[in-house]
């Protein structure tokens, strides 16, 4: 029989127990680790593919879609449009705002022109109206190659950007914001464009990497609109863009100012050209920045041969 002080010194020699120590709990902790992994939330994915497993996807202005048990032999909805010009068929990974943005829409009115009975769920393969009925399809491509009667205004050949001096006599601050209403005609390319930042510019656009202009600043600084405008999007469901906000000026031009800190507008509300409508952030990037976007019918073009000089 062990002494009092034998006992004493195994007691205290022995490791502290825990929920999982031992080969009982190293089996419990197994079996609550594989029950985890049968519960966890599925990765996110934007689309319903059939041919794929049912899952979680945020399409719409952050909305999820439910699962689905989608039947492989039913037809995929506007299939007989595949190919067709104003149709796009929908491809893994995309959303409609993401559909909408690359084709110069509004996500909302792609909802509405396509009847969709559940708007957070589009799947791979489906065809989806992409130009307003009554438009032809034709005549907005056409409209999509036309060049813009404006001045071309580069960056410098080293994409340098604006000295201090030059920031600050930025256009945007001083500018009147001219009437909503006063919005530019179908097709017309009269856009009265401003700078949505005083940043220096530290990334020119590149049509294979930058889709933009990159801008620097702080956290907090006012980004703001471009142009006149509506408001067809302020979220931040799209992988990529952070808090993002989407202006539509017209049928011809989309705005995107992306990664902000603070988004200031909502969907569907009207603003004004020099609008302060977010803050400058780091959402989604890996340093405080506004990554701006002009797209003409969908197409991303270079901000600087629109954008008044400095």
């Amino acid at each position: 029989m062990k002494t009092m002080n034998e006992q004493r010194i195994g007691m205290a020699s022995k490791p502290e127990s825990t929920p999982y120590s031992g080969w009982r709990g190293a089996a419990t902790l197994a079996g609550l680790m594989v029950l985890a992994g049968c519960t966890t939330t599925p990765n996110r994915a934007p689309v319903e593919d059939r041919n794929a497993a049912s899952r979680s996807a945020p399409l719409a202005n952050g909305a999820t879609a439910g699962a689905v048990t989608a039947d492989s032999a039913k037809p995929l909805p506007g299939a007989d449009n595949a190919g067709k010009l104003g149709y796009y068929t929908v491809k893994p990974g995309d959303t409609l705002i993401r559909i909408g943005l690359d084709n110069g829409q509004n996500w909302r009115d792609l909802v509405k022109w396509n009847s969709l009975d559940k708007p957070n769920l589009i799947e791979v393969g489906q065809v989806l109206r992409v130009v307003a009925p009554g438009i032809d399809p034709s005549a907005a491509a056409a409209r999509a190659v036309t060049t813009a009667k404006v001045e071309t205004r580069p960056l410098d050949a080293k994409g340098a950007a604006p000295s201090a001096s030059a920031a600050a006599s930025n256009p945007v601050a001083a500018a009147t914001p001219a009437p909503v209403a006063a919005l530019a005609r179908e097709g017309d390319d009269d856009v009265n464009w401003a700078w949505p930042s005083a940043g220096a510019v530290i990334a020119p656009f590149d049509d294979a990497k930058v889709k933009g202009l990159v801008m620097g600043g702080k956290a907090g600084d006012p980004v703001l609109a471009a142009a006149d405008g509506r408001v067809v999007y302020a979220g931040s469901g799209l992988r990529g863009y952070g808090n993002l906000i989407i202006l539509k000026h017209n049928n011809t031009y989309l705005t995107a100012y992306a990664h902000n800190q603070t988004l200031l507008v909502k969907e569907e509300q009207a603003v004004r050209r020099g609008q302060k409508i977010a803050e400058m952030g780091s959402t989604d990037a890996d340093s405080v920045k506004l990554h701006f976007e002009i797209r003409k019918q969908g197409k991303p073009i270079d901000p600087a041969k629109l954008l008044p000089p400095r």
